[in-house]
């Protein structure tokens, strides 16, 4: 039995106050979540204060992103190693805004998954479609495009070492969502693709749903046999529906 994870995403959001009221209201709630697995994944600059915050709670935190490269002349990047010193335990990549707004290819996202797991952290990797490309029905073969280029350079054995994140582009931060079972057709055809190659990493690997999850419609996702939790954006600002999606998964 795959344990639930709900991991937050903060993306660009947060101050010192707001951050320390947030994570206040999570660390109250946390014991009510059951069995879940919870994360946070804060802005970089805010990582110290909230592995601070979270001391002593069961609350995980990592990263939003990484850089593929460990040390060197690369202004403005933040290395693996640099984000363990902090205690982060994850390290999310590939993320849809990453891909779209700033152009990074799947070879480049399978470098990142590559230095997270080499500087003892655990990948994120999210895969998903575009509006478009679900209207022309190619979502399994972007899919399995950006976990084959993980899985060349990888290696299969490499995927059940890390949580995998389905995200339908057309689903996030639009008030969108995939239908329950919309969503778990994708996370089957995910599951089912890793099974030709290893049905022990099949079995093992937690795949999140990554599109607009909220506590009115969380129970019902990670219900699905092959949902395992959620990577929640928006929802996650707010300790007190962040909390009620950790709950559904208890």
């Amino acid at each position: 039995m795959r344990q639930i994870l709900v991991a937050g995403n903060w993306k660009l959001n947060g101050s010192l106050d707001s951050i320390k009221t947030l994570v206040s209201g999570i660390t109250a709630g946390e014991g009510d979540a059951g069995n879940t697995r919870i994360a946070v994944c804060p802005p970089f600059v805010y990582i110290p204060l909230v592995a601070e915050l979270l001391a002593g709670s069961k609350v995980a935190w990592g990263s939003q992103d990484i850089s593929d490269q460990d040390t060197g002349a690369f202004t403005g990047e933040v290395a693996g190693a640099m984000l363990g010193e902090f205690g982060c335990t994850y390290a999310i990549v590939g993320h849809s805004e990453r891909r779209s707004l700033y152009a990074e290819d799947d070879d480049f996202t399978a470098r990142k998954f590559a230095a997270a797991r080499r500087t003892g952290l655990t990948p994120i990797l999210c895969v998903g479609e575009s509006l478009g490309e679900r209207e022309q029905g190619v979502t399994e073969q972007v899919v399995a495009r950006q976990l084959d280029a993980v899985i060349a350079l990888e290696g299969i054995g490499a995927i059940g070492e890390c949580v995998l994140a389905y995200e339908p582009v057309w689903a996030i931060g639009t008030g969108k969502t995939a239908s329950p079972q919309q969503a778990q057709d994708v996370h089957a055809f995910i599951r089912g693709k890793l099974a030709g190659l290893d049905q022990a990493v099949a079995d093992k690997v937690q795949i999140l749903y990554g599109g607009s999850v909220k506590g009115a419609n969380a129970a019902e996702l990670f219900a699905m046999p092959d949902i395992d939790g959620g990577l929640i954006g928006g929802a996650s600002l707010d300790a007190g529906e962040f909390l009620a999606i950790c709950k559904a998964g208890g």
